[in-house]
């Protein structure tokens, strides 16, 4: 009898279904969403007791600050996106490029393309000393998001990142696909709101496999640039050298956004 790897078919049928939120969408670009400003400057700091990576799966297992901005015009986006340890010796950071294919009032598609680094403390031995050294790794990646609005406060999608080491040590070839929801703006009482983000992904990194559930919460107050946010990753299935079951943190973020004048 043939021998199925149920995380294989897993990855094949996500594919598929991005395939077919992809096709539709490039035929429908011609209905577009014409609210969003032409150009805004937005952006997060925040700072969290366990610094996750954008693979929830990978963490510094330590405190980090965290730095997200996005310079937008129309439907072009520079995002960078910056983290790192108190310490400095762990951090990461990732120049993204991105562009809405689709900006539609029910549906998007975005692509995107960043390159990246992150460093860490490393031991390096030489003539009978220890040394730590920070070794520094450089990735290129691209990514495609597709998303449906299915009412104001729900909305659900497909990600797909694909990502390159470019070096010979370390990670060569990634893989990681998610199928999410987001449950955003829920009032609790007048002015706090609730927003739940749950996701189910699926990570091939080196040809080594795993499958997981993960979830964020947020809490934020309708007059006040404040939330406060936990993230939660559960491993279902893996054989990821490294891999831990669970992982959690908690954490505050200052948000803000400005329209640009021409």
């Amino acid at each position: 009898m043939q021998n199925i790897n149920p995380l294989k078919n897993t990855f094949t049928v996500l594919i598929l279904i991005l395939a077919l939120l992809v096709l539709p969408a490039i035929n429908a670009q011609a209905q577009q969403d014409s609210t969003v400003p032409l150009r805004t400057f937005s952006g997060s700091l925040g700072f969290s007791n366990n610094g996750f990576s954008i693979i929830p799966s990978f963490s510094f297992n330590a405190p980090a600050a965290l730095t997200q901005l996005s310079w937008k015009w129309n439907r072009f986006s520079i995002d960078p996106d910056f983290r790192i340890t108190p310490s400095g010796k762990k951090g990461s950071f990732l120049l993204w490029f991105r562009y809405q294919l689709v900006q539609q009032k029910r549906f998007s598609l975005r692509v995107g393309v960043h390159p990246a680094v992150n460093w860490m403390p490393a031991e390096v031995t030489e003539n009978g000393t220890v040394t730590e050294l920070l070794r520094m790794r450089r990735f290129l990646a691209w990514e495609l998001s597709p998303s449906v609005k299915i009412n104001k406060h729900l909305s659900a999608g497909i990600y797909y990142l694909q990502g390159n080491g470019l070096q010979k040590n370390g990670p060569q070839t990634t893989h990681f696909v998610t199928l999410n929801a987001t449950l955003a703006n829920l009032h609790l009482g007048k002015k706090v709101l609730l927003s739940f983000a749950p996701a189910f992904f699926y990570l091939n990194l080196d040809k080594n496999e795993g499958t997981y559930f993960t979830a964020t919460t947020t809490l934020g107050h309708t007059h006040l640039p404040f939330t406060i946010h936990s993230t939660i990753n559960q491993t279902i299935q893996s054989g990821i050298p490294g891999n831990k079951i669970f992982m959690w943190n908690i954490g505050a973020s200052y948000h803000f956004k400005r329209n640009l004048k021409r």
